[in-house]
């Protein structure tokens, strides 16, 4: 049963106020257009950098999401929901020359983006069943089932972003793995609200649909002042919101980093503090940076930013603290984005156009005379090949990609070419903590989950029944999928730490592989008309956590 109505495929992928940016070409590629004109992120095209809803295909008329493998993590220690510090390592690509050779592999092919998430107030987003949300407070559980009076939600993902492929702002149409530079890691504060009434299925007005788009994002820089470089909302968001400067927090590959987060009478605070350089660079979601809510104004004519401090909307972290337009189950978590990047070799080059769309603005496919895939997992390209980019674009890695949702599940995320303990030829692992609650960050969280939204992507999957759901996904071939990574615990200061990918030499454990995914999750969504409906749109495993720090 689907519980959102369904909306026309969006034309366009992103929203300017005057002609689409250009870039001047090559790797050196400039930005010609003005940073005051407006732009964008429509997740509607652009699935990398948005939550992954849940039923995207009633919502928007079509599947847009991708694969988002994560660890969540639960605890009723108040604060737990809101305030919370990770120890982070960044990972190491292998060298740059050679970069096409059989089995080698980047961080950028692997992940477009790697977060860390919070559940967030919106009183203008789905459900918009209430005018007002109370910050920081487990008052806001509501289960569908009891009640769809539920408070307004949004999903909060601090992003971190590869170096050396296709650079910023290119993003708008490359869907992931874009950079901020040749060489260095950039993050951004990505908060994502969702303009849906599931009671009555109305959606914002036409005119804010065309300006936002129905899922919209408010999204900053880490800058080392903390000051946002551009308006955060997306109705007065412009091209300098989304061009990477020197104002921003960079890192390089390997750096070892403090991350910590906290609610402040402003909005909800980030802070970066790099270890390995003494650098640091924040960001809160405040006004004065340009957060702000867009009104829910289904029969209107106007789209209105209304100045808004983004807040944390839980006390706690729990299964019950989630946001319920959302698939994934969690608050408090840590996601790899996976299933963007797709290579495309053969004997017609890929068109170098900006922003890899054609003259009427189509996205570039990769030509049907080439081949996706890599090695041995060559074939055809098919329709998900799309936003493709000559090697050419690249800062870096001279790679040839495609860069839409790889629903065939046979691009570089699901190819053996993830961190092995072979650094020579796949970079190393993304390390990160079990977070810390409580004063001075001292408390930690007392179980883990681990957990795939792969029931929503997969189409053999019935959401409804269960029916057809796996946890090594079935390619476009009708074959199981090469690989599909899994998370490892690893020994690390004061303890150990999960890294993403495959099995590790020295890991302390892989909880089975695959299997650490669990069962398939069944949870109540509220359904159009009033009531709930049930829906299957994730795998879930909760165990005390393995990893605890202290």
């Amino acid at each position: 049963m689907k519980r959102f109505r369904f909306l026309a495929a969006v034309p366009a992928l992103l929203a300017m106020a005057a002609a689409p940016v250009a870039l001047s070409g090559g790797a050196a590629a400039q930005v010609t257009a003005s940073p005051s004109q407006h732009l964008h992120i429509d997740c509607a095209y652009a699935s990398a950098m948005c939550t992954e809803v849940a039923n995207s295909r009633a919502v928007f008329g079509y599947y847009v999401g991708h694969d988002e493998p994560s660890v969540l993590f639960t605890s009723n220690t108040p604060g737990s929901g809101n305030h919370m510090r990770y120890n982070l390592t960044l990972p190491k690509d292998p060298s740059a020359s050679n970069p096409l050779k059989a089995n080698k592999s980047y961080a950028f092919e692997l992940s477009g983006a790697e977060w860390l998430g919070m559940a967030m107030c919106d009183s203008q987003s789905y459900p918009e069943q209430r005018s007002t949300c109370p910050p920081d407070s487990d008052s806001n559980v509501i289960d569908p089932a009891v009640s769809a009076k539920h408070v307004g939600e949004a999903y909060m993902e601090m992003q971190f972003y590869p170096p050396g492929w296709v650079p910023w702002p290119t993003w708008a149409v490359a869907v992931g793995s874009s950079s901020c530079d040749p060489t260095k890691w950039c993050a951004a504060l990505n908060i994502d609200s969702l303009s849906l009434n599931p009671i009555t299925g109305k959606a914002n007005n036409p005119t804010c649909l065309a300006k936002v788009g129905e899922e919209y994002i408010n999204f900053a820089f880490i800058t080392k002042n903390g000051v946002a470089q551009g308006p955060a909302n997306p109705v007065d968001s412009t091209l300098a919101t989304f061009t990477p400067s020197a104002k921003d927090l960079y890192m390089n590959s390997g750096d070892h980093l403090s991350v910590a987060f906290a609610d402040t009478p402003n909005g909800l605070n980030v802070k970066i503090h790099d270890l390995t350089t003494g650098q640091s660079g924040s960001m809160t979601a405040s006004k004065a940076n340009g957060f702000a809510q867009v009104k829910y104004a289904p029969t209107g004519t106007s789209c209105t930013a209304i100045p808004y401090n983004f807040h944390p909307m839980y006390s706690t972290s729990s299964t019950k603290t989630r946001v319920t337009w959302a698939a994934g189950s969690y608050n408090v978590a840590f996601d790899t984005e996976i299933g963007h990047f797709q290579y495309c070799t053969g004997p017609t080059p890929i068109p170098a156009t900006p922003f890899g769309l054609l003259p009427n603005g189509s996205p570039t496919t990769c030509p049907a005379a080439d081949k996706e895939g890599f090695g041995v997992n060559k074939q055809p390209s098919d329709g998900d090949d799309l936003y493709c980019f000559p090697a050419s674009e690249a800062l870096t890695y001279k790679v040839p990609g495609c860069t839409y949702t790889n629903t065939g599940f046979d691009g570089a995320s699901y190819q053996r070419l993830w961190p092995d303990g072979n650094y020579r030829v796949h970079p190393t692992p993304f390390l990160f903590t079990s977070p810390l609650t409580g004063p001075n960050y001292s408390v930690p969280y007392r179980q883990i989950g681990f957990e795939t939204d792969l029931p929503a992507i997969e189409s053999t999957c019935n959401t409804t029944t269960g029916a057809g759901c796996t946890l090594i996904p079935t390619t476009d071939l009708g074959q199981p999928a090469a690989f599909y990574p899994f998370y490892t615990t690893a020994r690390a200061p004061g303890g150990c730490a999960f890294q993403f990918g495959n099995d590790i030499p020295g890991e302390i454990s892989n909880f089975g592989q695959n299997a650490q995914y669990g069962t398939l999750l069944q949870q109540d969504y509220t359904k159009v008309g009033g009531g709930t409906v049930v829906s299957y749109e994730d795998f879930r495993n909760i165990i005390t956590n393995p990893c605890p720090q202290g």
